[in-house]
């Protein structure tokens, strides 16, 4: 007999390894040194190049390189993820060429067609040719004629081993040529997966330069002697971490590292909660001038406890903290992270803890940090304003939560196993749905209540 989510002492078995994540981490992390000792590395072998850091932006480019192929080569040699059956592939039923022609050929299209539309966004959209997006554009526009031309040979060589090759690019390609029945709501899922890889793929890359160069170039010797200094300093080498993985996630969504997208989040208020949060509708909403913006008249944690060392190193260490649990909730994904997707269920690492560890301790960073109920200028109205914001931002990030629940509760009994199991178990959710249930006392979410996403 078999025992309930609730009485189980584990959770489901994730499906990610947390020693993806690991490898990548670990690859990351030795760039880094070899980039700040490169100096010292030319001047002791005489090696013919410039004796300074390797900071650039095409050096951040080759850190996500190096740490996306050494997840991907751990995946499949060692993990040998390509062999799953969630991957939707047989490698022991090759098909015959002349089987799959028609289906690639059609395949080719609808993606050829979906990435020059993305692109015509790219340029219709002002925001991505200023700023950091320039460093995105260029790399994207780089890429182009490459990816185009190895789309073919791929999708010719993975439809011959795919279960059912008729995916949701084929449905579009089928629309587009006319010729071939196609299921609609195929098409819807072709096209969220894809505007999500679009969107936050040129947002990832755009960011991965200027914190890459803040850590190789910083001065340790001089940092280390302020816990101000320290603490944003570690705080940015965290916010690398998390960015370079995360970026890998967007990117290799490869169905023979088993990280493809099954599916994007189908409800509309998941897309505005999570695009609220980033460029360009963030400036609009929490940027300087913005409806809610939280920082008027606001100086941060360094500024109060200024003169008091021991509580300044106490409060940088709580934000550490409070970030190195951020940037593990994005490492425990391995070579999976990315938004609004559904690519298998996480149970592992933080995820242990709580359904939302990422949200949980940036919210928490952000009142510790910014501190929004204490002012420069003295006055009650920007301590309101300042708390009443803050809070509709984190209240953001709770419907950014919800919203994802919904969408992976319909999508895998896994996910409503790990689910109850958190509610019954997890360190913290568990204490929340028990205050949940003494303020509103409802039955909880049974399985058998929950309904397809679709």
């Amino acid at each position: 007999m078999s025992a309930s989510a609730s009485t189980v002492s584990r959770p489901p078995a994730s499906d990610v390894s947390p020693w993806v994540g690991l490898v990548g981490l670990a690859t990351l992390l030795a760039y880094i040194c070899l980039c700040r000792m490169w100096p010292e590395l030319v001047v002791a072998f005489d090696i013919p190049a410039p004796a300074e850091p390797m900071s650039g932006p095409y050096s951040a480019l080759l850190a996500m390189f190096l740490t996306g192929a050494s997840m991907a080569a751990w995946s499949i040699f060692v993990e040998k993820v390509h062999r799953r059956p969630s991957t939707g592939i047989d490698w022991c039923k090759r098909k015959p060429l002349s089987e799959t022609f028609d289906i690639s050929v059609t395949k080719i299209a609808g993606l050829w067609a979906t990435w020059a539309i993305i692109g015509a966004i790219y340029c219709l959209g002002r925001w991505y040719w200023e700023g950091q997006y320039l460093f995105a554009m260029k790399v994207i526009g780089v890429a182009a004629i490459p990816v185009f031309l190895f789309s073919v040979p791929y999708v010719f060589w993975l439809d011959r081993v795919m279960v059912k090759p008729k995916d949701h690019s084929w449905h579009f390609g089928a629309m587009l040529l006319g010729r071939e029945a196609w299921d609609s709501e195929q098409v819807k899922k072709h096209w969220r997966a894809w505007i999500i890889k679009g969107f936050f793929s040129a947002f990832m890359i755009s960011i991965l330069p200027g914190g890459f160069a803040s850590i190789v170039e910083a001065d340790l010797a001089e940092v280390i002697q302020n816990p101000v200094a320290t603490g944003i300093l570690l705080f940015e080498l965290l916010f690398v971490i998390d960015v370079q993985i995360g970026t890998v996630g967007y990117l290799c969504t490869f169905r023979p590292l088993d990280a493809h997208i099954r599916s994007g989040n189908p409800f509309l208020a998941g897309w505005l909660a999570a695009l609220l949060c980033y460029p360009p509708f963030v400036f609009a909403f929490m940027g300087n001038g913005g409806v809610i913006q939280y920082e008027y008249n606001t100086a941060g944690w360094g500024y109060w406890f200024e003169g008091n060392d021991l509580l300044l190193w106490a409060w940088a260490a709580w934000l550490v903290f409070l970030t190195a649990i951020y940037a593990w909730a994005t490492v425990a994904f391995g070579i999976r992270f990315s938004n609004l997707t559904y690519r298998g269920v996480l149970t592992n690492g933080p995820y242990r803890f709580t359904r939302h560890p990422a949200y949980v301790s940036k919210n928490l960073f952000w009142w510790c940090s910014v501190m929004p109920f204490l002012v420069t200028s003295g006055s009650m109205v920007d301590v309101i304003r300042n708390t009443v914001f803050l809070a509709c931002v984190s209240g953001i990030y709770y419907w950014r939560a919800r919203t994802e629940e919904a969408h992976l509760l319909g999508e895998d009994p896994k996910y409503r196993e790990y689910y109850d199991w958190m509610q019954e178990h997890g360190l913290i959710t568990s204490r929340l749905a028990k205050l949940t249930r003494a303020i509103n006392p409802r039955p909880s979410r049974g399985t058998t209540q929950v309904q397809p996403a679709e």
